[in-house]
């Protein structure tokens, strides 16, 4: 079976990025979301195997989904230039957390960690 990730980012640019990381390790991009609705609506049609999260969203912060992932027992990766890491850790203690930038290299050895 392939992992499946759901990437939530609402940049453009860093999506792609994203996604060419994801596919490049064999991976199937589960779904691009760059709203808080969409990642909970993504959620709903498929839960992905692992997910990479950005914090600030458009129309809010990512938790909601992120409580949801985490529930589900979805391994998390958290990669933002908003987050206070302590926090995230605290709340999400078996996730993952970069700040942006963060290098492609630890991206994907990130991936590798929530794929196992």
């Amino acid at each position: 079976m392939t992992c499946a990730v759901l990437i939530v980012e609402d940049e453009l640019f860093v999506a792609l990025d994203l996604e060419d990381t994801v596919q490049a390790l064999g991976y199937s991009v589960a779904g691009t979301c760059g709203t808080l609705a969409g990642t909970l609506a993504a959620i709903e049609r498929q839960l992905p195997t692992c997910a990479i999260l950005d914090v600030r969203l458009p129309d809010g912060e990512v938790f909601p989904a992120a409580d949801v992932l985490r529930d589900a027992g979805v391994p998390l990766i958290f990669r933002s230039g908003h987050a206070d890491e302590n926090q995230l850790k605290t709340r999400y203690p078996d996730a993952q957390v970069y700040s942006k930038p963060c290098s492609p290299s630890r991206l994907r050895e990130a991936l590798l960690r929530a794929a196992a």
